[in-house]
């Protein structure tokens, strides 16, 4: 750490991250709280460090895990006024696979020590958020449920593919210490 980087978080040194935490001073420079007083502002660049990120520790914490679930829910809620005569094919599938998602990622999360067995897992959330897209156009065209409420639905699992893709290009973050490389 140099006279450049000190008294800045995540630059060389690990912070605490802790509340409160005003950062440390450095070689002329002057550091206050922000207006929340959590995180060091120096007076003349403004915030030099961004909240700390909270520690993922469990599946459900995780932003892709709640947005699957959350669709999930919805698309439950949806279905429940699809026609009986769909019960056992569309309904079915559709509640299915979107609940689907959700478990997969939850699997994967459980499978972290191995970089194959989360990308896997992560894969195959993938699959099936695409699949419930799928399902959600056939309602669509079958005039169950309306095009504005499909298009939101099908933008919210694009977004849920978009981070397992993230996840699955870039697993290392997310797998625990010590993890292996294959299997």
């Amino acid at each position: 750490m140099n006279a450049e980087t000190r008294g800045r978080r995540g630059a060389g040194e690990k912070g605490s991250g802790g509340e409160g935490e005003r950062g440390r001073r450095g070689a002329g420079e002057i550091i206050v709280g922000d207006e929340t007083g959590k995180y060091p502002v120096n007076e003349t660049f403004g915030r030099i460090s961004e909240p700390p990120a909270p520690r993922v520790v469990r599946h459900d914490q995780l932003e892709v895990f709640e947005l699957s679930f959350k669709a999930a829910g919805r698309i439950f809620q949806l279905t429940k006024g699809f026609p009986s005569d769909e019960r056992f094919s569309l309904t079915d599938q559709v509640r299915k696979s979107s609940r689907s998602v959700s478990a997969n990622i939850a699997e994967g999360w459980r499978k972290r020590r191995y970089r194959a067995a989360f990308q896997s897992s992560l894969n195959v959330a993938e699959a099936e958020a695409a699949e419930t897209q799928t399902w959600l156009r056939f309602a669509e065209e079958c005039e169950y449920i309306p095009k504005n409420t499909a298009n939101m639905l099908i933008a919210a699992y694009d977004s849920i593919i978009g981070k397992l893709v993230v996840m699955i290009n870039n697993p290392d973050p997310w797998l625990l210490r010590g993890a292996k490389k294959s299997q």
